[in-house]
């Protein structure tokens, strides 16, 4: 009788240690922030968005039929000096007659830091909206460090130039 109760105290308490390890588990949720800096159209050769396809014209690129591609320097910073830890590659589609928001489609390349080979897959719509609007993409999924991803990203465009738009992301991320 004595070596079950030990067994069974035993097993319990394997039990108990695993479930706290699970709890605590760093790796089931987080919460990064980076900044999208974006050379927008019209702004010469190094333009980092460019028209795939302008069906429609537009002074916001979303035009409905419009297919835009891209390739931004994501950074630590919103400061256009701040360390570059990768890249926001994809492409837009103008999807609303109304002419206000684009179907996104798009990676978060992390080529530096801890997240470096690792990236996130978006998707969403994009609204062309005042500066300082939030709005919400989904994350379906990841590479690397965030295989099997999860979650949503929230943009907020905080600085315009003439030929700039950096936006803050905030992403929200868990794993199965």
């Amino acid at each position: 009788m004595a070596s079950s109760s030990f067994f069974f105290f035993f097993f319990f308490l394997l039990f108990a240690a695993a479930a706290t390890a699970a709890s605590s588990n760093p790796n089931g949720y987080m919460h990064l922030r980076f900044y999208n800096h974006e050379r927008i159209l019209g702004s010469g050769p190094d333009a980092t968005v460019v028209y795939a396809v302008e069906r429609t014209s537009s002074s916001s690129g979303a035009g409905f039929g419009n297919v835009i591609v891209y390739d931004n320097l994501l950074r630590a910073g919103v400061e256009p000096d701040s360390p570059i830890i990768g890249r926001n590659q994809g492409m837009g589609v103008g999807s609303s007659l109304a002419e206000n928001s684009g179907l996104t489609n798009f990676q978060l390349v992390f080529t530096a830091g801890k997240y470096n080979g690792s990236s996130l897959a978006l998707q969403g719509l994009f609204p062309v909206a005042p500066l300082g609007t939030v709005f919400e993409r989904a994350i379906t999924g990841g590479t690397g460090k965030f295989r099997l991803a999860r979650g949503y990203l929230l943009t907020t465009e905080v600085r315009a130039t003439n030929t700039t738009l950096t936006g803050q992301l905030d992403a929200y991320i868990t794993f199965r």
